[in-house]
């Protein structure tokens, strides 16, 4: 041992730092090969640095000596090691070497560790050529120790303990191996009550001196380390446990010895014989000598490793709420589930739901039979592609009786399944393709939970492992629980919802017109497009209405609120304006009846969502005659009056408040129109959007309904392509009105004198206009009908007095009698002995309807009769 370095050895790494008296360090490579030699190796054996450094660590070992510990050692954990054994617990060496020498000790990780630097690290040239110069320390795993027989500079043996730890790798590739031999044993103190105090304590405790060398460690330390307090005594943090997370450990010891402030921190640290890290607290405290001075480090240490993963487990359940409870969506929040679950649960997840809930239609009665046929919602995986996956995201699935899914779904709980090979050969019998996927993959445990919510079964949601080595726990199925039994209650959600949707959807659509009548005045094109699928239904709506003397009435609404309510509510006042619109009543009026209408309904049910009950309303009525248009508003937008020319500009009416807060009259305003200008009637929906700026849909409109258009469909059409967003919040409605005139050829008035001959000369003048229109089968039913009305207007009416015919269309003429007084007559049933009372229900006989309307000068009576070829044949 005396043979100077090999000039040409590989160059020496710095040596570990000076260890305590009696404490031998030195850094081996990974080719066996000494790179650093401390000043108590030099002690313990009596070589110089620079006489063994760069030099073969087994030639240190010593020959095997009469009672020595060779022959069968024993390891610490007390199964027996051969000697030599290159496997387990062999002294540094060559292969040749391996009779020579003795050695009891213990690898305390396993092989294959490849995150901390085992064997597999460097290949398995390297391990071959590592075992067979520096021992079982770099062969097996991150850490060694135990008794090894070492040859001193004099020539006798030496057997000392030995700890190996491979250091952390750094730019230049891995940093080889430290050995530590213990110190020497020193006398042991009387034990003292405050000994076993100390030894009892419920944590890791070990009191360090000033050099950070281990003074007294008790029993909880002993355990985590796997060393007994002797075997510890004068080694440091590091190299007890190895390096990484104990080496900011020490930092912040020593930051306590300079600061003499105690010190909190978490940390993560592998023991002995651990497959995975433990989370551990950690409280540093300085040690004060009686004058002051500081005589060491206390440190204190609690594995919180449950605490952690619980609190883990909580986190993963708090993430999984937010991310499922945002979705009214069933293969989203199936998409969500299986997210949350891979990795940080399982390595594969996957989401199969019953076939009624994508189809709509209510949960089966009664128990489920066999087999299930459920489809895939939803899977994911650690692997590209989701190879494990049987069945596709959309597919159908049928599982046979006895299956872990059908078993899981038949009896409602969850089922946790160990894959044994006897389990596996079971399965084949059964289901054969599922069973040859669980093998190929090399599934080994299994969590099956059944997706249960307020009685209703629902699907089923499948965990499993395959690279995660750890099977699945207690507590594992616990949180597969918990996470399905939250996804089934948000799919039940969605499954709820959408039923409401449905009936809503139903019940709006029997609302709202199903086709719009034909009018004179007006030629008509409208586009209903409900909110997006989970904005809920809204209570948009429109309508128009047929009225007296040829004039038609538009009407466009919006209730606010979603759902049933909104559409009930949608239904009762379009009900309500066509039940106004029948009595002619002008817009401001008719909103003003309608205002009070929602205020009454909705005040009644005392509930604090009254406000959600407000509407708005936009009334127009058009007469093709005077070609005059009346408009009321109450909180709805303006409407769009585009001329013939083209110019768009919008109609301002004075806009009252909306519907239900009985604040303040509508106003109307009058404006004349030409012929063929186009009115666009709309809902917020349309001009209003969350991708918009305010003003750029209206302006988007104008510049829309300003172009030219084969039709009003067609216009419809452009308009809805133009500015509705991809995804819509809100209904929209629109109604576009083309104006027509009713010219003078089809058009005949008369002032009628307020005296008795003035009807016979009605009557003439009616027949001639009749004959000129070509409806001479009409003439002697309307002669009745203007003999009756003008003979009423001149007995119970006032001065002036007008007559008007209208030829409306191919098949309606409609006799208008006008007159100054308000009061409107009633048909009431004459007795036998009266002389009058039967004139009006003669004309209502002979016509299509009638009815009378107010006005601002008086009242009109009118009356339409069909004058079609078939009906007028049939009344003549």
């Amino acid at each position: 041992m005396t043979t100077p370095p090999d000039p040409t050895a590989p160059r020496a790494r710095p040596g570990p730092p000076p260890g305590a008296p009696g404490l031998a360090t030195a850094t081996v490579d990974d080719h066996g090969v000494l790179t650093g030699w401390s000043e108590g190796a030099r002690r313990l054996l009596g070589y110089r640095a620079e006489e063994v450094v760069g030099r073969p660590a087994a030639e240190l070992r010593a020959e095997p000596t009469a009672g020595s510990s060779g022959g069968e050692p024993t390891a610490r954990d007390g199964t027996e090691t051969a000697a030599g054994d290159s496997g387990r617990g062999t002294a540094p060496g060559t292969a040749e070497d391996t009779g020579r020498g003795a050695t009891s000790g213990t690898a305390e990780d396993t092989v294959g560790d490849t995150d901390r630097g085992t064997a597999d690290d460097t290949g398995r040239g390297t391990a071959r050529d590592t075992d067979a110069t520096a021992g079982p320390c770099l062969a097996h795993g991150p850490r060694w120790s135990g008794r090894i027989a070492l040859c001193h500079r004099d020539g006798h043996a030496l057997e000392v303990e030995l700890l190996a730890h491979r250091g952390p790798r750094d730019d230049n590739g891995p940093a080889g191996w430290l050995l530590v031999s213990a110190a020497p044993r020193e006398p042991r103190e009387p034990v003292t009550p405050a000994d076993h105090a100390f030894a009892q304590c419920p944590c890791a405790l070990a009191l360090f001196d000033t050099e950070l060398r281990l003074a007294r460690a008790n029993a909880d330390m002993q355990a985590a380390t796997a060393r007994t307090e002797e075997q510890m005594r004068g080694l440091r943090l590091t190299e007890l446990v190895g390096h990484g997370e104990s080496d900011r450990v020490e930092r912040a010891m020593r930051q306590v010895l300079e600061s003499g402030e105690r010190l909190e921190l978490e940390t993560h640290l592998r023991g002995p014989g651990k497959r995975h890290e433990h989370a551990w607290s950690v409280s540093l405290a300085p040690l004060a000598n009686p004058n002051g001075g500081l005589r060491g480090v206390c440190f204190a240490a609690r594995d919180t490793t449950a605490e952690q993963e619980a609190r883990q487990r909580l986190q993963l359940l708090n993430e999984a709420g937010a991310r499922l409870g945002s979705h009214l969506d069933l293969d989203r929040i199936a998409q969500e589930l299986a997210a949350v679950a891979v990795p940080r649960l399982a390595d594969f997840a996957s989401v199969d739901l019953l076939t009624f809930l994508h189809e709509g239609d209510e949960p089966p009665e009664g128990p489920l039979r066999e087999p299930v046929t459920l489809r895939r919602a939803a899977h994911r995986s650690v692997l590209d592609g989701a190879p494990e996956a049987l069945a596709d995201v959309g597919d159908l699935a049928t599982h046979p009786e006895h299956s872990p899914t059908a078993a899981c779904l038949l009896k409602g709980r969850a089922a946790r399944h160990q894959v044994t090979p006897s389990l596996l050969a079971s399965w084949e019998t059964k289901d054969p393709g599922r069973a040859a996927r669980i093998r190929a993959h090399g599934v080994h445990s299994v969590i099956v939970t059944p997706m249960r919510a307020r009685g209703v079964t629902l699907g089923t949601a499948l965990f499993a492992r395959h690279r995660t080595p750890a099977p699945f726990t207690d507590d594992d199925t616990l949180l597969a629980e918990e996470l399905t039994a939250r996804a089934a209650v948000c799919v039940d959600n969605t499954r709820r919802y959408l039923r409401e949707r449905r009936t809503a959807e139903t019940l709006q659509r029997s609302l709202l017109p199903q086709r719009l009548p034909e009018l004179t005045a007006l030629e008509i094109a409208s586009r209903y497009l409900p909110s997006g699928a989970w904005a809920g239904v809204g209570g948009d709506w429109f309508d128009a209405i047929q009225l007296s003397g040829a004039r038609a009435a538009v009407v466009v609404g919006d209730v606010v609120g979603r759902g049933i309510q909104a559409a009930a509510t949608m239904g009762r006042l379009r009900t309500a304006v066509r039940t106004l619109a029948d009595i002619d009543l002008p817009p401001g009026e008719l909103l003003t009846h309608l205002d009070d209408m929602v205020t009454r309904l909705y005040s009644d049910e005392k509930t604090e969502r009254f406000w959600s009950f407000s509407a708005t309303c936009l009334y127009v009525v058009y007469d093709p005659v005077s070609r005059r248009c009346s408009i009321a508003a109450a909180g709805h937008p303006a409407p769009l009056v585009i001329s013939p020319e083209g110019t768009a500009d919008v109609l301002g009416p004075p806009i009252g408040p909306p519907l239900g807060l009985g604040e303040l009259p509508f106003e109307i305003m009058e404006t004349e129109l030409p012929e063929g200008s186009l009115l666009a009637l709309y809902t917020n929906g349309l001009i209003n959007g969350r991708d918009r700026e305010n003003g750029d849909g209206l302006e988007t409109l104008r510049d829309v309904l300003s172009r030219p258009a084969p039709s009003l469909d067609a216009l419809c059409d452009d308009v809805l392509r133009a500015l509705p967003p991809a995804h819509t919040d809100d209904d929209i409605a629109l109604l576009l009105a083309r104006t027509r005139a009713l010219h003078s050829d089809r058009v005949a008035t008369w002032d009628v004198p307020a005296d008795a001959p003035a009807v016979a000369e009605a009557r003439r003048s009616t027949t001639e206009q009749l004959i000129d229109w070509g409806l001479e089968e009409t003439v002697f039913t309307t002669e009745l009908i203007v003999s009756e009305l003008v003979t009423n207007a001149i007995r119970y009416g006032r001065p002036p007095i007008r007559l008007r015919l209208i030829r409306d269309r191919d098949r309606d003429l409609i006799c208008e009698v006008s007159d100054a007084s308000s009061t409107a007559p009633h048909m009431r049933r004459a007795r036998v002995f009266d002389e009058g009372g039967r004139g009006l229900m003669l004309v209502a006989q002979m016509a299509t309807r009638w009815g009378t309307r107010q006005s601002t000068d008086g009242k009109t009576i009118w009356v339409e009769q069909d004058v079609s070829t078939d009906s007028a044949g049939s009344t003549s």
